[in-house]
């Protein structure tokens, strides 16, 4: 929240970068308050049931706010190969415009998939269990207690992750195998160690985030896979919106000297 308001109110940081940061801070935002309060209620009050409503509310809601966050991501992996690759022309290729619709299609693209997924989801019929092996509700697991066929919701499982997970993460890959590559063409090293600085960040969260996600729902089942879902799910869940905020303000020279301008003025209009 403090790196949204922050590159809010910031002249300097009124860049695309920023602003798909900005954007990227919102929906973590968001994305925690989803999953994360039952998770505590669950663990204060030992209160582990939850409303069919409630159980549908939640994964529609945690499906588009994850997508959201997957088209994002890209978005911004393309933001960096512009600004790396192709630096005359940045302001004209990732003009405000532009990167409105970039941010408007991955809100846009995340609540389409997210409806089609929990209305999907909504013709599953449960006799075997009520009882979800997993700290949110989600596709997955719901296919799990289901009875029936499952073999047609199990193809749509995997399509999405192919879709919604690998494709955009080999769209990412081939950012910046392309990035690494300009990189080290450039002949100062100052310059490619400033260019390598401005998208490590951006690669940690990738590894961490994709990495969980497709390992999760592209992987083959095993006897451990439902342990394995519920460690690998609080990857994605609560440690990478966690380090996100972390590691893009640590690593962040502008952000830095922003906040600590903010927090100045806010001393200055205290005394």
């Amino acid at each position: 929240m403090m790196i949204f308001v922050v590159i809010l109110l910031d002249p300097i940081l009124q860049k695309p970068m920023y602003f798909f940061l900005r954007s990227l801070a919102f929906v973590d935002i968001l994305y925690i308050s989803i999953s994360l309060p039952k998770v505590f209620d669950i663990i204060i009050s030992g209160n582990i049931r939850v409303s069919f409503a409630g159980c549908f509310t939640q994964m529609c809601f945690f499906i588009f706010l994850a997508c959201t966050e997957i088209c994002l991501l890209t978005a911004m992996s393309y933001d960096r190969y512009i600004a790396i690759c192709f630096p005359l022309h940045y302001a004209l290729l990732m003009e405000k415009t532009k990167c409105d619709l970039l941010v408007a299609g991955c809100w846009m693209s995340g609540f389409g998939n997210s409806v089609f997924l929990t209305v999907f989801a909504s013709y599953l019929s449960f006799c075997k269990s009520t009882h979800i092996n997993q700290f949110y509700c989600e596709f997955k697991t719901l296919m799990k207690i289901s009875c029936g066929n499952t073999y047609r919701f199990l193809i749509v499982m995997l399509l999405e992750a192919f879709l919604m997970g690998l494709c955009p993460f080999l769209l990412i890959m081939l950012s910046y195998t392309k990035i690494i590559a300009s990189i080290l063409g450039m002949h100062s090293r100052g310059q490619r160690k400033k260019a390598f600085s401005t998208c490590t960040s951006h690669l940690i969260i990738l590894l961490i985030f994709y990495g969980t996600l497709l390992f999760m729902y592209m992987r083959p089942p095993s006897q451990n896979s439902e342990q394995l879902d519920r460690i690998f799910s609080v990857l994605y869940l609560a440690v990478t919106p966690t380090l996100n905020p972390l590691i893009y303000s640590l690593r962040n020279e502008e952000i830095k000297n922003a906040i600590q301008n903010i927090l100045y003025v806010l001393r200055y209009f205290e005394e």
